[in-house]
């Protein structure tokens, strides 16, 4: 019986596999230092920026406002407006059962980092991830990674997330750059952390599938400064990630206007997608401070104008 020869494919997969488990193995050596670093820039972040409290129904005491016209006289606290010579409305906080899931994209393409930066981008997206946890949470939410954990507000969910992480890395469903499939009800958000280089009808696809119930979501993508302008000159080879496809260029500079087009429409593409569905889109750089996008992540949680949003009067 003849034996069986490897042909170059065959080797070509055995080093994929082989460098997906080695890539693995050193991500779950960094988690616990990633989880950290999340804690500590979410300490960063203004203290008490990251709650969603406001006036509505539910039992919890909030503050007292001043009373004003249109107020109805029911909402009167008498005995504090007793010791002032001001009417004051005792309002309490809004609750509603509401639940943050996440999902960040550790995928091949996410495990990529060029000259201009010091960080990966799966580093990053974790980081990220942690942080906003760790602030949910913090503030009493919620939240939950899809397809590995259940919602929980515990302070330990952040460490609680990577210790499942780490024990799970190996999964398929984990190496993939979209979330997986998982029904999402109307009172949730999802947060999506990737660098969204997927093609378009693929992002969509899932996109559109979280957002049937109804859920509010946000899409954070994370790009290494050098594929967002291509800073390459003379010969250049060109590896993907995700596959070891090899390109050679002669000119790479030539390719910039071509490529700087391109994704700017397929980013174009993707805040056209959210604007369908309700969702929101913010861009992170990996060699910008992690605080810098996890404040304006909140301020979107919290519904509020990004400041180069508010519009001024006048």
């Amino acid at each position: 019986m003849a034996s069986r020869l490897f042909d170059t494919a065959d080797v070509k997969a055995s080093r994929a596999v082989f460098a997906r488990e080695a890539d693995a193995q050193a991500l779950a050596d960094r988690l616990p230092d990633l989880v950290m670093e999340g804690v500590k820039i979410s300490q960063t972040v203004v203290h008490g920026v990251h709650g969603r409290r406001r006036a509505g129904p539910g039992e919890t005491f909030w503050q007292f406002r001043p009373y004003q016209t249109g107020d109805s006289l029911q909402q009167i606290d008498w005995r504090r407006s007793g010791s002032s010579d001001h009417l004051f409305i005792r309002e309490r906080e809004w609750e509603a059962a509401h639940t943050v899931w996440v999902w960040p994209d550790i995928s091949s393409s996410m495990g990529f980092r060029s000259h201009l930066s010091e960080t990966l981008k799966t580093d990053r997206a974790l980081v990220l991830m942690f942080a906003l946890v760790e602030m949910l949470v913090r503030g009493g939410e919620r939240t939950a990674m899809m397809g590995l954990t259940v919602p929980s507000a515990s302070r330990k969910t952040a460490t609680r997330i990577a210790e499942m992480l780490s024990a799970n890395l190996k999964q398929s469903g984990l190496s993939k750059s979209v979330p997986p499939h998982q029904r999402v009800s109307q009172f949730s958000s999802v947060v999506w952390f990737s660098d969204f280089l997927d093609p378009i009808e693929t992002i969509a696809a899932r996109l559109t599938e979280l957002a049937a119930n109804g859920s509010t979501g946000h899409l954070i993508q994370v790009l290494d400064p050098a594929e967002e302008t291509l800073p390459y000159s003379g010969r250049t080879e060109f590896i993907g990630v995700e596959d070891g496809t090899r390109w050679m260029s002669d000119r790479a500079e030539s390719l910039r206007d071509v490529y700087r087009q391109r994704l700017l429409a397929h980013r174009a593409a993707l805040q056209d997608l959210c604007r369908k569905n309700g969702w929101s889109f913010l861009l992170h750089h990996t060699d910008r401070p992690a605080a810098e996008i996890l404040l304006k992540l909140i301020m979107r949680l919290r519904g509020e104008p990004l400041p180069q949003e508010k519009v001024v009067a006048g």
